[in-house]
């Protein structure tokens, strides 16, 4: 066992650094940059039952802190994933999570078998996407609807189920007790806010206005996101996957400190593609600098 080994019930990482759902792409985009099967894992481009165009309109627009994107779950759907991506995430020895979507319970029961029959190790529900008219949020903003829908993707699937939180809502702990009775094997949290940017240009005496409208994530939402993690770490039993601004060494040890098993890095994916593997050897040269004997003692003294 390696000093930054994370052994989650039925899955395990090399280390606790893994790459947000929808900023990484499947992979084969960042080869050319890092070694990516250096990573503790990556999670996939959501994938649906049909292949999905996304939004028409623009879908990224930077802010002072971050960017809203509206990508509209654009991917190739759940059969060609499997023919093409899985094979070449498994031939570059790349630990993957598929991250899935849908519009109806029924869609994500069919991909959830798909699957299942096809040894896909750990996936992660996306129910927390507030880009697209149907399906997803719907399901993660209600504690009966979720917990519904979690029940019947863990009757057909056996693999390592991650539930992908949303930050939208009253009670995020709610949320994620309601994964939990359903038989969610842990939770990441959070997804993005809801936002919109709206650029303004006067033209000849006229304003004119760039809206878009989608999910916010970079650098400021970290403090939404750690609150996040302490609240669902008072009430879980389950793991906890902490997504939200992370950059540096200093945001995977506050991370850590309130409750996360292991963390996303999501929107620094675009403008330092080597920022995961960059923390990867940063944190290992911390513990060892610092004399914690793992990862284990470490997030141990972080929580003291």
């Amino acid at each position: 066992m390696g000093k930054l080994d994370v052994k989650f019930n039925g899955f395990e990482l090399k280390n606790p650094i893994m790459t947000a759902s929808g900023t990484y792409g499947y992979a084969s985009e960042f080869n050319e940059f890092i070694d990516v099967s250096k990573l503790g894992a990556i999670v996939t481009k959501a994938i649906s039952l049909f292949p999905r165009a996304g939004n028409k309109h623009l879908r990224i627009t930077e802010t002072k802190a971050g960017m809203i994107n509206s990508i509209g779950l654009e991917n190739v759907g759940i059969e060609k994933f499997l023919e093409t991506k899985v094979k070449e995430l498994n031939s570059n020895n790349i630990n993957f999570v598929m991250n899935l979507a849908g519009s109806t319970l029924d869609e994500y029961v069919q991909v959830a078998k798909f699957c299942n029959k096809n040894n896909i190790k750990a996936i992660e529900l996306n129910v927390s996407c507030p880009n697209v008219k149907s399906g997803c949020l719907e399901f993660g903003t209600d504690e009966k609807s979720l917990y519904e829908l979690v029940c019947a993707v863990r009757n057909e699937y056996k693999g390592f189920l991650i539930i992908k939180l949303t930050p939208n809502v009253t009670s995020i702990e709610a949320l994620g007790l309601a994964a939990q009775k359903a038989g969610a094997d842990a939770v990441s949290a959070i997804n993005t806010l809801k936002g919109t940017s709206i650029k303004i240009d006067l033209v000849n005496g006229k304003f004119k206005k760039t809206i878009v409208q989608g999910g916010y994530s970079g650098i400021g939402i970290k403090p939404v996101a750690i609150g996040a993690i302490c609240r669902l770490y008072k009430v879980l039993d389950i793991p906890i996957i902490g997504i939200g601004g992370i950059e540096t060494l200093e945001d995977v040890l506050e991370f850590l400190a309130a409750g996360a098993e292991a963390v996303q890095i999501g929107t620094a994916n675009f403008t330092h593609p080597e920022t995961a593997e960059k923390l990867v050897f940063e944190l290992e040269e911390y513990i060892n600098k610092n004399g914690f004997k793992d990862l284990d003692e470490l997030k141990k003294k972080l929580r003291e």
